[in-house]
């Protein structure tokens, strides 16, 4: 009788931590009955959005790769400045240059419409970013759904975690594992710049004193982009800014990468295959991009009972 009570004892027990699981775990379909029209409403914003500019698709993704490396997937860079902390949006990776925030608050007032206090902003956030990507001509992928919104954000943590654009490949590969990504996400992920602009502050030093730069491409930037002042913006693909493809990796073997960073990718070490893989393979690229991206979206979320429902992403209930 003692072993049946503690067999039934030991199945409540297992059965709780499983439903403990499976409460933290997200979920493509968390969504299916509490708001069954977010993803046309998240698509229909993103369309418009980009309709309207297109750069705006790489801001949005760019926006989302952002957030989930300071602390996780959790919409924490979309805290405005409070009383109580200093947030992202100032972080040298993001001051005056991250971008899309009215797109996402636009995005979730129409979902509050349809379905007040249920979708959080980080859910927003990575479904917005895949569209983005889609809408551009790149892949597809599962977006877990069921995260939850921070109540708070850190500036420090944003300079500590977002990889900055003179990285060597050592710190990147770093940077990329204290996420718990790979040596090939970081290569495939990286592929993301395939699309947007990038301003002069992050490549001048690139083009003044790397080697590793096709010499007509970098006099025709410093053209562009002087030793000080004048800090304009140019294509982070110099083909195809505006649509997803491989043509960044190509770029690449031709010594023609905007930023130091990326050239690392390629610059004699053993990271060169996969830019050649990616390079002649596009099926390949979209592929281990979009593990990527399931694995980059699903850093630390907050579900459950932590963190909350922001009503207005930008600041705290």
């Amino acid at each position: 009788m003692a072993s049946y009570h503690f067999l039934l004892l030991f199945l409540v027990v297992a059965a709780r931590i499983y439903e403990a699981e499976a409460a933290n775990k997200l979920s493509t379909n968390f969504y299916s009955c509490s708001c069954s029209k977010l993803l046309p409403i998240i698509k229909k914003g993103v369309k418009k959005a980009i309709g309207n500019e297109a750069r705006i698709g790489a801001s949005l993704l760019r926006l989302h790769f952002h957030d989930c490396f300071v602390n996780g997937c959790d919409a924490s860079i979309l805290l405005d400045d409070t009383r109580n902390f200093v947030g992202e949006q100032t972080a040298a990776a993001n001051n005056n240059s991250a971008r899309g925030f009215n797109v996402i608050k636009d995005i979730k007032a129409n979902v509050e419409k349809e379905c007040p206090g249920v979708v959080s902003c980080a859910d927003i956030l990575a479904l917005a970013a895949q569209y983005s990507v889609v809408y551009l001509g790149g892949p597809s992928w599962e977006v877990g759904l069921g995260r939850r919104d921070s109540t708070t954000a850190s500036r420090s943590d944003a300079n500590n975690s977002i990889p900055a654009p003179f990285l060597s490949l050592s710190a990147l590969i770093k940077n990329f594992a204290n996420q718990g990504l790979s040596v090939k996400d970081l290569v495939a992920l990286s592929g993301a710049h395939t699309i947007g602009l990038a301003s002069c502050r992050t490549f001048r030093g690139h083009i003044y004193n790397d080697s590793s730069i096709d010499a007509s491409y970098a006099k025709f930037l410093r053209s562009k982009c002087p030793r000080s002042g004048n800090d304009i913006h140019e294509p982070l693909d110099y083909q195809t800014p505006i649509h997803f493809d491989n043509l960044y990796y190509k770029n690449l073997l031709n010594k023609k990468a905007l930023l130091h960073s990326d050239q690392e990718l390629f610059n004699g070490s053993f990271t060169d295959n996969l830019v050649k893989k990616y390079a002649t393979d596009t099926a390949a690229f979209y592929e281990d991009f979009a593990q990527g991206m399931v694995k980059l979206s699903s850093i630390k979320p907050l579900t459950g009972s932590k963190g909350q429902i922001r009503i207005n992403c930008g600041k705290v209930n």
